[in-house]
């Protein structure tokens, strides 16, 4: 199971990032991000808690952190049977730049849970709208 959302940002990738990373920003907007506790920076972990699931808290870990193309969140259950990484990554194209964010479901449980996961689509769309909408105005 993966979700997947792309949007063409009139920003430079470094304008981006700054708001990728910043925990506080994420949280306090229009991202579907309800809230973050701890920092997005390189092998931090931190708990998320979304709109699409407002009651739980995701733990998660930044698991790849290479500024400003790309980055890995990444959580689930121990030994493998399940685990979910969000991918953003960042692309320059002519003056702009081309946002994806991907989440992929894997492990040996991934069927079962998927199975319970919504459509995470209308989220996902949230998310990117808000970020390029943030980062065209300033």
């Amino acid at each position: 199971m993966q979700f997947e959302v792309t949007r063409t940002i009139n920003a430079g990738p470094a304008r981006i990032w700054a708001i990728l990373t910043d925990a506080q920003k994420l949280a306090s907007g229009p991202f579907g991000i309800l809230r973050i506790e701890g920092d997005i920076a390189p092998g931090q972990n931190m708990k998320l808690w979304s709109e699409v699931s407002p009651n739980r808290a995701f733990p998660l870990k930044v698991s790849l952190f290479n500024p400003p193309k790309e980055m890995v969140w990444q959580g689930g259950m121990p030994l493998g049977a399940f685990t979910g990484t969000r991918r953003f990554e960042l692309f320059p194209e002519a003056g702009k730049t081309r946002f994806t964010m991907r989440e992929t479901y894997t492990g040996w449980m991934a069927g079962l849970i998927g199975k319970s996961i919504p459509d995470l689509t209308p989220s996902f769309n949230t998310f990117a709208d808000a970020l390029k909408s943030e980062c065209e105005r300033r």
